[in-house]
């Protein structure tokens, strides 16, 4: 009997541990499950994407945004966590993430009221992209698409000034690339293909800073091919548009000073001083 008594006595500070350490185990699930629960809260998340963009932490901030995505897309958090997402893969120049991003939100949220924010991101994403005028210009075209989107279907936001600034810089750069490579051409002695380029920097790019050089480089042309009723001409157009321009001022003395030279001397001389 006695040993019946301490079987059970040990029997039941043994069910007692064991009840022990499950209560514990149980406990300790449940303040796991609690601090999940508060890691993976929406605001929370939130909040710490927004923290890592301004500690620059770009990675971070799109892990952040990303689990709000992915756990919690009803959430009214949801498109604000995507917004930030794009901008996040923008700051850390993956353009290409930043635009797929971008256009899977307008797809999701064709009424979401950062839509023109998104808009004008996406063109920033192409412009910061231009390279210089001597490369190829594909993503100032885009850029010039996604900019142009962006006033046309937004013409009164805050975004649009600054869309229209940017639209100026790019037609700029699109019309350098043709001026470079015209004047390559020049330099080369093809006139008939200089004459052209510098022909579509005057009648696609008119309102470019280059569009007085390209007048005064078709006068020189015109004249060194003895078309001197055409050179007179584009001296014309200049001085009537550009009368206080520095290329006016030189295609004019051009002119006046080779008026009785001959006119392949003219272009030898040309040619030598375009570098």
């Amino acid at each position: 009997m006695k040993s019946m008594q301490t079987f059970m006595k040990k029997f039941n500070k043994h069910l007692l541990t064991i009840s022990l350490i499950a209560f514990l185990s149980a406990c300790n699930s449940s303040k796991k499950d609690a601090d999940n629960k508060v890691a993976h809260n929406p605001s929370e998340l939130y909040s710490e994407g927004n923290l890592a963009i301004k500690e620059s932490k770009y990675k971070s901030a799109i892990k952040s945004f990303e689990t709000i995505e992915r756990e919690h897309p009803a959430s009214p958090l949801a498109p604000e966590a995507t917004v930030k997402k794009a901008y996040s893969f923008y700051l850390d120049d993956e353009f290409d993430d930043a635009i797929f991003t971008i256009e899977d939100f307008l797809k999701q949220y064709p009424s979401h009221h950062s839509v023109a924010y998104m808009y004008y991101l996406k063109a920033l994403c192409y412009y910061d992209q231009i390279v210089d005028i001597g490369r190829d210009q594909q993503l100032t075209r885009e850029a010039l698409e996604a900019l142009e989107e962006v006033v046309t279907r937004f013409p009164d936001s805050e975004y649009a000034n600054d869309a229209k600034l940017k639209i100026d810089l790019a037609f700029n750069q699109l019309a350098g690339k043709e001026m470079n490579i015209g004047l390559s051409y020049l330099h080369k002695g093809n006139l008939i293909a200089a004459l052209n380029r510098f022909k579509v920097v005057v009648s696609e790019y008119d309102t470019t800073i280059f569009v007085p050089e390209a007048l005064y480089r078709m006068t020189e042309i015109y004249y060194s091919l003895g078309a001197i009723d055409q050179a007179k001409k584009y001296v014309s157009v200049l001085g009537y548009n550009y009368p206080n321009n520095k290329w006016y001022s030189k295609a004019y003395n051009l002119l006046e000073s080779n008026i009785n030279e001959p006119q392949p001397s003219i272009t030898k001389r040309i040619i030598s001083k375009i570098w």
